[in-house]
């Protein structure tokens, strides 16, 4: 984002010097400036177009992701919820490993997607114990629930891992940004070389229009990273009433993880 602003800066003030110092000797005042400003508003069309089909593609890729996180925090509480009516063992060891799982993916696997897009081992580890624990049921009406609700949050999680890394290829990025730099020193060249104050400040605004737009769009490209962000709000409400039904009839030291969904040694 700051090499964004950086680059549309200088973009503006090479702009303003290229009007100031080439144009009275690449052309006059009365005629050619008038052919340059005629190819402006295709140019300025054109940025404006690409920016406005990226950010579409970009915003779409931020609402799957937040549909993907609600998504899997909803399978993850009907999965404890249909454990209710198995064996009390049972239920212990769903409500305890969606507990970890729940913690696992707040704590550790959050931060991964927000620093680099990447996933985390630690929420395979208790999803993989929980799916153990059915091969006790077999045969039992319950089972096929819990496969299918344990099913839907591996889909959505796959989901939210996939949409967790940027949609935009970064030749896209720095195309758009060399765009952004040619149209705005572009408009700049062209400005009136006296009495040119408002002219400069609607350059000015139409520089940081057009940044603003490409910095959210590198921003929401990242969805669980950058300003704006997907946070784990669902999985640390289902994690909370896990945990709440997991206490009701055990100890918090019955819990096979930390607080960080790490597995306890003992």
């Amino acid at each position: 984002m700051v090499l964004v602003i950086v680059v549309a800066v200088l973009a503006l003030c090479a702009g303003l010097a290229a009007n100031r110092f080439l144009r009275p000797k690449l052309m006059s005042d009365d005629d050619a400036g008038m052919a340059v400003k005629d190819l402006l508003g295709p140019l300025l069309t054109l940025t404006v177009l690409l920016l406005a089909f990226v950010l579409v593609t970009a915003s779409g890729s931020f609402g799957k992701a937040e549909v993907a996180a609600r998504g899997e925090a909803r399978a993850l509480d009907q999965l404890t919820e249909i454990a209710e009516y198995t064996t009390p063992a049972e239920r212990e060891r769903v409500q305890a490993d969606a507990v970890c799982y729940a913690r696992a993916v707040r704590t550790q696997e959050w931060p991964a997607m927000a620093r680099d897009g990447s996933g985390s081992p630690a929420p395979s580890v208790w999803s993989t114990d929980v799916r153990r624990s059915f091969r006790a049921l077999e045969g039992k009406p319950v089972f096929g629930m819990l496969i299918a609700a344990d099913n839907k949050r591996s889909d959505e999680r796959e989901e939210r891992l996939t949409q967790a890394t940027p949609s935009i290829p970064g030749a896209i990025f720095w195309f758009l940004l060399a765009t952004l730099t040619i149209t705005v020193i572009a408009l700049a060249v062209c400005l009136p070389r006296r009495n040119n104050r408002g002219q400069i400040v609607v350059l000015a605004v139409i520089t940081a229009l057009l940044t603003t737009t490409l910095c959210i769009i590198r921003d929401v490209d990242r969805p669980f990273g950058g300003a704006i962000s997907v946070d784990p709000t669902a999985i640390t409400e289902v994690e909370r009433q896990a945990t709440r039904d997991f206490l009701a009839n055990h100890q918090p030291s019955d819990l096979p993880c930390d607080t960080e969904g790490n597995r306890r040694n003992t």
